[in-house]
């Protein structure tokens, strides 16, 4: 049965670091043996579909072959159109009434359990707030990702320690849950 996917490749084309040409990125799917590939926007979003394998193992193929081609290593998490739908209709804020700025979703390689964050106050950081999903973490940052404090307070490395996380906003969310759909 094939499936359709989306990887999302953590750090890519961000600062001029780790550079990999979504075409380029296009191709290296192809080469692997997917279909249906594409990209959306320049940060390491792929959608692609394939009848082999499961997440871990398609992520873990993927970076081996992104490290071989461009030579350095990036993080990558795939996940099927099942668990995008999934997290985007679980989302626990009002999504349809905020601007996709100020929503956003990390996700993680495994579970992550409140005990991880329970050393950042939520009432420190208001109005931003989270809440965890099915390894995810929503985020609402009024002002934005990149004024957020509680965002570079959740990003610390002990918090993530032993789990790949890599963001994304509410627009890509939604987009790849569709590029990613029937």
């Amino acid at each position: 049965m094939t499936t359709t996917y989306a990887a999302l490749l953590r750090g890519i084309n961000v600062g001029g670091n780790k550079k990999v040409p979504m075409a380029e990125l296009r191709t290296l799917l192809q080469r692997l043996g997917h279909s249906g590939v594409g990209t959306y926007l320049q940060s390491g979003n792929a959608v692609f579909s394939s009848d082999r394998g499961d997440e871990e193992s398609l992520a873990a193929e993927l970076a081996d072959a992104v490290e071989k081609h461009f030579g350095f290593t990036v993080d990558v998490l795939v996940r099927d159109h099942a668990y995008l739908r999934a997290v985007r209709e679980a989302c626990p804020f009002p999504a349809a009434e905020l601007e996709a700025k100020q929503l956003h979703v990390t996700y993680f390689s495994a579970p992550v359990d409140a005990g991880r964050f329970a050393s950042v106050d939520p009432a420190a950081f208001r109005p931003e707030e989270f809440r965890l999903g099915d390894r995810v973490l929503y985020l609402f940052a009024p002002d934005g990702l990149g004024r957020s404090k509680l965002a570079e307070a959740l990003a610390r490395p002990r918090l993530l320690k032993g789990v790949i996380a890599t963001t994304r906003n509410w627009n890509t969310v939604v987009k790849l849950e569709e590029l990613t759909g029937d």
